[in-house]
């Protein structure tokens, strides 16, 4: 089950990278892309914000793909497996980020509305 929903109050615009961690790389022709934040607020925002959809939103070289969200609520991350990405494998593959190393960066420079609360809980010392 998702946790539940935060309040709704201020938000605004800023990388996810204030937010999250990640890590990605490649699996043949797939992707695979993990986030993570330390805490328990921005993991409700995480978990009921940054879906496959908003995803493909923000990285649009997914977009027709068929991209797969697993949550790891004790980890308070999620992983996304993107399948395609590079096809038709890295081996074969030419281009900016054959291996999808940069994927996560990519993803973290990307900006969202992030509630004024996650950010508060994210800037404490």
């Amino acid at each position: 089950p998702l946790p539940e929903l935060l309040p709704r109050g201020p938000a605004r615009p800023v990388p996810l990278g204030l937010v999250l961690g990640a890590r990605s790389g490649d699996k043949g022709a797939d992707a695979n892309l993990g986030v993570w934040v330390r805490g328990e607020t921005a993991w409700r925002w995480l978990a009921t914000t940054l879906t496959a959809d908003l995803l493909r939103e923000l990285l649009p070289e997914t977009a027709g793909l068929r991209v797969t969200r697993h949550l790891l609520p004790n980890l308070r991350a999620a992983n996304f497996w993107i399948e395609g990405l590079l096809a038709p494998g890295t081996a074969r593959r030419e281009g900016v980020d054959p291996q999808a190393k940069g994927l996560g960066e990519w993803l973290r420079a990307r900006r969202v509305p992030v509630p004024e609360i996650v950010l508060a809980e994210v800037e404490q010392p």
